[in-house]
């Protein structure tokens, strides 16, 4: 009997634990290989940050990596998608189209227009001022204190 109990006991708690589960909400991946063919996908609803080296290996790639992991929070209030190519043989599409020569870091606006390149790391504090000053995010932004939101 005492096993029987047990048994449906733990039957209801791992019923549960998947119920809740099921009502979490699936978090967007900060992180992808930027291996699409273009950024049409997140057009008006993310800011893609490319980040380009020749090699994963690479010192400012590492460093970059660091710096975006650190704080992914920023990165997600403000919508930030990070795609990432350190492979310049596959030559992917968003490589040839922004012509990295080694380690280089791309800020898109959800427009899809190119903000700013930089060929070193930025740290993540530079990254949000400057996405802070779009257009586009100053408009989030006075939206969201209208809604009572603070972003």
């Amino acid at each position: 009997m005492k096993r029987l109990i047990s048994l449906v006991f733990a039957g209801l708690m791992t019923t549960a634990a998947m119920a809740q589960g099921a009502d979490a909400p699936v978090e967007d991946p900060l992180f992808l290989p930027a291996d699409m063919a273009d950024l049409s996908t997140f057009q008006w609803t993310k800011r893609p940050v490319l980040v380009f080296a020749n090699s994963e290996n690479d010192p400012a790639f590492v460093a970059q990596m660091e710096y975006l992991r650190e704080r992914e929070d920023e990165l997600r209030l403000r919508d930030v998608v990070v795609l990432t190519d350190t492979d310049p043989a596959a030559q992917s599409p968003l490589r040839m189209r922004m012509r990295p020569r080694g380690f280089m870091l791309v800020l898109v606006d959800k427009e899809g227009q190119i903000e700013l390149r930089k060929p070193f790391p930025w740290d993540v504090r530079e990254i949000t001022r400057s996405i802070d000053k779009m257009p586009l995010r100053q408009r989030e932004i006075r939206e969201a204190k209208e809604r009572g939101v603070i972003r």
